[in-house]
C-alpha cells in the first residue's frame, strides 16, 4: 500500500464531494425494471414525478417493484408498533442510546432571546418546525441507530410531529428493532416505504403520507438524489455521501486499535478510511493488522471492507503531529480519531471535522450508538461548512425588531441614505415618513384605482 508524504499527501487529501456508489447489480436491476439503461438521476426523476402524480398508488407499486414487497397499507398500525418486541439486551441498548442522545441534546440551548435597551428591543424567536420526516435505511441492515440519532434531536427541539419512513422487508414487515426504537423515541407515525419514492411522499404528501417541513436522515444514492431534487419544496438537513474516518496516530498508538477503527468504517459501502501517522513503523504494523483483521470478518462485511481498503484507503506519513492536524483539517473528515500519546493537547488545533474522538476509549464505533452526539455528520469534505445533526436543524429562528422613536431618529436617516444608494426610493420614503412631524398626503386626489387606470392607459 502506497505511503503518501508532503505535496502528494496534500493533493490526495484535497477533494470534492463524492457520491455513494451504485453496485452493478442495482444498475442491472434498473435496466431490467425500466427496459433501458438509465442514470440514477433519471430513475429518481421518474419516481418523483410518478409519486407526485399518483400518490399512494405509486408508492405501493414502486415498493413492490424495487423492494419486492407487496403491501396494502403504507402506515404501520400503532398496535403493531406497541407490540414490537426484541431481545431484552437489545431493548436495553436502545433505551440507553435514546437516553444518552436525549441528555446530550438537552444541553444545547434551544431558546431565543429578547433584549430591551435604550434603542428598544432586538432579539430572536426560536420555534420548532411543525412536522419532520426521518428516513431510516433498511436495505443491507436496519439502521436503528439512525432513527435514534436523527429523531431524538428533533424531539428535543420541540417538533410536535415526527414521522418515519423505512423500506419494508419482502414480507411487508418493518424490522421490530426499528419499531421498538420508534416507540422509545416517541415517533408519531411509521410508514413502510423507502427509496426515492419515500422522499417524494415526504416532500409532496399523499393520501397516506403527510408532507413534512424537513426531511432528515441518510440513505443510498437514490435517496440522496431525491433529497437534492425536492429541496425547496421541503427542507433537508444535508446530502450525505459515503462515510469516512481519518485516524491521526503517533508511535504510542496500538496498531490493532488503529486497524480496528479504520475497518469499522471501511465495512460501509463506498467508505474511505484514512490514516495519518508520524511513525513509519506504525504504518507498517497497521497494514499488517488490517490483513489479519479483514480475514477474520464474516461475509459480506469482509468484502465490503476489503473493497474500501484496497480501492479508497489513504496512508500518509506526516513529519509531525502539527502537520498531521493540518492535513486532517484540509481533508475535513466526517470522523476524526486522535490516537496519540496526549490527544487532548491536539483538540485546539482541530478546525474542520464532523466529530472528534479523543483517545483509545473513544472509538468512533461507540459514537455511532451510545456516546451521545448524533452520528449523522457531514461527509465528503462538507465539514468545512456543515455541522452534525443538532437541535437547530429542527427549529426556525425568527428575528424580532422593536425599535423605539429615539433610535429611529438616530438610525433612520442613514438607513434612508443606504436605500437611495440601492435605488430603492420607496424604502427611503417609508423610513422618512416616520421622521416627519406630520405625514402629508402627497396626492390627496389620487386613489389606487386612479393610479392603476393611469398605468393601464400608459401601457
Amino acid at each position: 500500500m502506497q505511503v503518501l508524504q508532503g505535496d502528494a499527501a496534500r493533493a490526495a487529501l484535497t477533494r470534492t464531494f463524492s457520491e455513494i456508489p451504485v453496485p452493478d447489480s442495482v444498475l442491472a436491476r434498473i435496466e431490467a425494471t425500466f427496459g433501458e439503461p438509465l442514470t440514477p438521476e433519471q430513475v429518481v426523476t421518474r419516481i418523483l414525478a410518478d409519486v407526485r402524480a399518483r400518490g399512494d398508488d405509486a408508492l405501493l407499486e414502486w415498493t413492490e417493484t424495487l423492494d419486492g414487497a407487496r403491501i396494502h397499507a403504507l402506515e404501520v398500525p400503532r398496535g403493531e408498533i406497541e407490540a414490537a418486541r426484541v431481545e431484552p439486551e437489545l431493548q436495553d441498548a436502545i433505551r440507553l442510546a435514546v437516553g444518552r442522545v436525549r441528555a446530550f441534546y438537552e444541553q444545547q440551548p434551544a431558546h431565543g432571546f429578547l433584549e430591551h435597551g435604550p434603542d428598544g428591543a432586538l432579539g430572536q424567536l426560536v420555534r420548532p418546525l411543525g412536522r419532520v420526516g426521518v428516513y431510516v435505511p433498511g436495505g443491507l441492515a436496519p439502521l436503528v441507530s439512525t432513527l435514534i440519532h436523527t429523531a431524538v434531536p428533533a424531539r428535543v427541539a420541540g417538533v410536535p410531529e415526527l414521522i418515519v419512513t423505512t423500506p419494508p422487508a419482502r414480507d411487508g414487515t418493518v424490522n421490530p428493532a426499528i419499531l421498538v426504537a420508534a416507540r422509545e423515541v416517541g415517533i408519531d407515525r411509521v410508514f413502510r416505504v423507502g427509496g426515492a419514492q419515500a422522499i417524494g411522499a415526504l416532500a409532496y404528501g399523499t393520501a397516506s403520507v403527510p408532507a413534512v417541513d424537513k426531511i432528515a436522515g441518510p440513505g443510498n444514492l437514490f435517496v440522496v438524489i431525491a433529497k437534492r431534487m425536492v429541496y425547496g419544496q421541503t427542507g433537508i438537513e444535508s446530502l450525505p455521501g459515503p462515510t469516512e474516518t481519518l485516524v491521526v496516530a503517533d508511535d504510542s498508538a496500538r496498531p490493532a486499535f488503529v486497524a480496528a477503527d479504520l475497518l469499522a468504517q471501511a465495512e460501509h459501502l463506498g467508505a474511505e478510511p484514512v490514516l495519518i501517522g508520524t511513525s513509519r513503523d506504525l504504518l507498517v504494523e497497521v497494514q499488517n493488522q488490517l490483513g489479519g483483521q479483514l480475514e477474520a470478518l464474516p461475509e459480506p462485511n469482509r468484502s465490503w471492507a476489503r473493497d474500501s481498503v484496497l480501492a479508497r484507503m489513504k496512508v500518509v506519513l506526516a513529519a509531525s503531529l502539527d502537520e498531521a492536524l493540518d492535513l486532517a483539517n484540509l481533508y475535513a473528515p466526517e470522523h476524526l480519531c486522535l490516537l496519540t500519546r496526549d490527544p487532548w493537547s491536539l483538540l485546539g488545533r482541530v478546525r474542520r471535522a464532523g466529530g472528534v474522538f479523543v483517545g483509545e476509549a473513544s472509538m468512533e464505533a461507540l459514537g455511532d450508538y451510545v456516546a451521545g452526539p448524533s452520528h449523522v455528520m457531514p461527509t465528503g469534505g462538507t465539514a468545512r461548512f456543515l455541522s452534525p445533526v443538532n437541535v437547530r436543524d429542527f427549529q426556525n429562528i425568527i428575528s424580532v425588531v422593536g425599535v423605539n422613536e429615539a433610535a429611529l431618529r438616530r438610525i433612520g436617516p442613514p438607513a434612508a441614505v443606504l436605500a437611495r444608494a440601492e435605488g430603492l426610493e420607496a424604502h427611503a420614503r417609508a423610513i422618512e415618513a416616520r421622521l416627519m412631524p406630520e405625514v402629508p398626503d402627497a396626492h390627496p386626489e389620487a386613489t389606487l384605482e386612479a393610479v392603476k387606470g393611469t398605468e393601464e392607459r400608459e401601457v
